[in-house]
């Protein structure tokens, strides 16, 4: 009787190397999930710091003071250039989603302010604004940022959204530094 010989995988060769691969799955798709929300958050305090210094850019060079009413309107470019004072990825719309986060941002309309150099209007602009960062899976991230006009970033567990004066300190959250 002849013997053949053995060439390829067996069955059990193919059942191991699944096994060693799913242990291995187990064990580092934890750490890349809390890799991706750290990623997110991180991206979404960009997000805040873009935020509060295209205002305050925008406060000095074209508001005479005031604050931009919204994102798109942040966005405008003033007479003569191309560029708003923030970029598209933020202004294309007052409520934006960028990496996995709800972006918005809202000022009070003061009555008494003049027209900007990107022709928002006299009493278009605020005298303080408010804008959040709140994630879309708020199972695996529970990470939420506010900026205002005090320029400081917040975090919470929550939304603040609601809670976030437009100047001044909101009642829960904690400062970044």
């Amino acid at each position: 009787m002849k013997i053949r010989q053995a060439k390829g995988f067996a069955i059990i060769d193919l059942l191991f190397v699944c096994g060693i691969v799913g242990i291995l799955s187990g064990i580092a798709l934890p750490r890349l999930m809390l890799a991706r929300g750290s990623a997110q958050s991180a991206a979404a305090i960009a997000s805040m710091r873009v935020i509060g210094s295209s205002q305050v850019t925008f406060a000095i060079t074209c508001g005479s003071g005031f604050y931009a009413p919204s994102l798109t309107m942040l966005g405008k470019p003033p007479a003569g250039t191309t560029d708003g004072f923030i970029g598209h990825d933020l202004s294309a719309a007052d409520t934006m989603v960028k990496s996995a986060y709800t972006v918005q941002m809202m000022s009070t309309p003061f009555g008494g302010s003049p027209d900007t150099c990107n022709t928002l209007g006299p009493g278009a602009t605020g005298q303080a604004f408010k804008a959040s960062a709140d994630p879309l899976d708020v199972v695996n991230n529970v990470r939420y940022f506010a900026v205002n006009a005090g320029n400081a970033i917040w975090e919470d567990r929550s939304s603040l959204w609601a809670t976030m004066p437009e100047y001044g300190d909101p009642p829960s959250g904690f400062t970044l530094k």
